[in-house]
């Protein structure tokens, strides 16, 4: 059978096709360490993917209608293999430098940009192109049946591609992997169809040679990224970093998830890093003597680890919904293997929805690049306290600032936890008086009766709300929670600081 005989061409559009979706879903993963894995994120890439496969569409119909080479065809091919693994060094090299510099709204969108654009166009070259060559192929099938047929195997193809993306490669492999195989399919492609189609042998060899130095390229870059790390994974939800540095001057190990160093561990003994886990001792004044505690968002295990080794009677329910994190907290953070301890490896508040039981302590702390809206909303707090054992606490970890003006995604969030917890507390982790980032501890009690902080080692933390108007600020409900674009102002004003 020819090459380029409509079976054969129809496959490669097919598998192009799966290439377009699968560089679109793990586009996202390469850009959340350094913006979180935010709506922005998903918008920009889509909005960059798109664009660039309609001036491909355009451009690639105009250059089949003059040059319509198989040749030509497979080179364009080629080349977006070529592209896909310069992307993927450009990444390597580039984004530690300008991923933390750019803002989280306007950041992705220009990452994306400069990352996904041209491969985008080239891939999107390539059904217009299909549909001149197969219709000088079969002149007998109408324009419309032969356009039929090429985006039906190329919308076959994003939808195999979609599929394989979230449910075989990115659960088994990483993203560097990912790329590496997108961008090797599309060479060899590329060349098998440029030598079967009479391409100059030159152009052949030319194309042999840059792929080569990228691939190595990429191979050496890879290595030394990975030099003094301890290990690094890409999870189901996130690129999750193991690393070990020094915090207050003592050797510690820290847990990155995507951008943000979530969790730390001294080395040198098990007493907590971040002051912010510290304030699960406030079980003490709120509840004492807690039998079952819950645990939303795991991490590197810092709050239940604490309580096993503080309550000999209580039992830990530990929820996190990345199933990499229970296997990388033992083999590196000293979890124990205890009977107290329960895994459970699900959505946080699907969990507490679904629950029969009820908890003297429930910790949340759900952070990854920013607070997941569905965590923040009116809704979510009044499930929790709906699980609550009488008297028991509810502690959320927020992060923000106390910049009175709307947009306030603190105030906001305050504002709604009080519609849900009568008796609410608000403690700041550096001062209540600051303006600075930081985090924030929201406790939730579950009692009609208020509990009287003076003398505690709290008091100081207390943040007076009654010295904020929270009338201008909006009330997070399931319907209403801009969640990414408040925490997003937050780090807009930062910036301005900073300048």
């Amino acid at each position: 059978m020819h090459l380029f005989s409509k079976y054969i061409l129809l496959g490669v559009v097919f598998l192009t096709g799966a290439c377009v979706l699968i560089i679109e879903l793990v586009a996202v993963r390469v850009l959340s360490p350094y913006y979180g894995n935010t709506i922005f994120s998903v918008s920009s890439v889509i909005t960059v993917i798109l664009a660039a496969l309609s001036v491909g569409y355009y451009a690639g119909g105009r250059l089949a209608d003059q040059r319509p080479s198989p040749s030509l065809f497979y080179g364009i091919i080629t080349a977006s293999g070529a592209t896909v693994l310069a992307l993927q060094l450009l990444a390597l090299v580039l984004m530690p430098y300008i991923g933390y510099r750019l803002s989280l709204v306007s950041g992705p969108l220009i990452s994306s940009t400069i990352l996904f654009f041209l491969p985008g166009l080239l891939l999107g070259t390539l059904s217009p192109f299909a549909i001149k060559l197969q219709k000088l192929h079969v002149p007998e099938e109408g324009v419309g049946t032969v356009a039929g047929k090429v985006f039906f195997w190329s919308t076959c193809g994003s939808i195999a591609g979609s599929l394989s993306a979230g449910f075989i490669l990115i659960p088994r492999f990483g993203v560097n992997e990912i790329f590496l195989g997108t961008g090797v399919l599309l060479l060899v492609i590329g060349m098998v169809g440029m030598v079967a189609s009479g391409s100059r042998k030159e152009n052949i060899l030319a194309c042999v040679g840059v792929s080569a130095v990228l691939l190595g390229s990429l191979f050496s870059t890879l290595a030394a990224a990975k030099a003094d790390v301890v290990y690094e994974t890409d999870g189901l939800y996130e690129k999750i970093t193991v690393y070990d540095g020094e915090y207050r001057g003592r050797p510690a190990r820290f847990l990155k998830q995507d951008w943000s160093s979530s969790s730390a561990m001294f080395l040198d003994s098990d007493e907590l890093a971040y002051e912010y886990t510290k304030y699960y001792t406030l079980y003490k004044i709120f509840t004492p003597n807690p039998k079952k505690a819950l645990a939303i968002g795991a991490g590197a295990y810092s709050v239940p680890k604490a309580l096993l080794q503080e309550l000999p009677d209580i039992h830990v329910d530990a929820v996190e919904i990345e199933p990499e994190l229970v296997d990388i907290g033992k083999r590196f953070f000293r979890v124990p293997e205890d009977a107290r301890l329960t895994h459970y490896i699900e959505d946080g508040r699907r969990f507490l929805h679904d629950t029969k039981k009820r908890y003297d302590l429930i910790f949340s702390d759900v952070y990854v690049s920013s607070i997941p809206a569905h965590f923040a909303t009116k809704e979510f707090f009044e499930i929790a306290k709906s699980k609550l054992a009488p008297e028991g606490i509810f502690l959320a970890n927020i992060v923000g600032d106390l910049a009175p003006n709307p947009p306030s995604f603190v105030l906001a969030e305050m504002k709604t936890f009080r519609a849900a917890f009568p008796q609410s507390y608000f403690f700041a982790i550096k001062s209540p008086e600051t303006q600075e980032l930081q985090n924030f501890i929201f406790v939730g009690h579950n009692s009609e009766k208020p509990v009287g902080l003076k003398g505690s080692a709290f008091q100081e933390k207390l943040i007076d709300t009654n010295r904020f108007d929270f009338d201008p600020h909006p009330l997070l409900t399931d319907n209403f929670a801009p969640v990414e674009y408040l925490t997003a102002q937050i780090w807009a004003r930062r910036l301005v600081e900073e300048r």
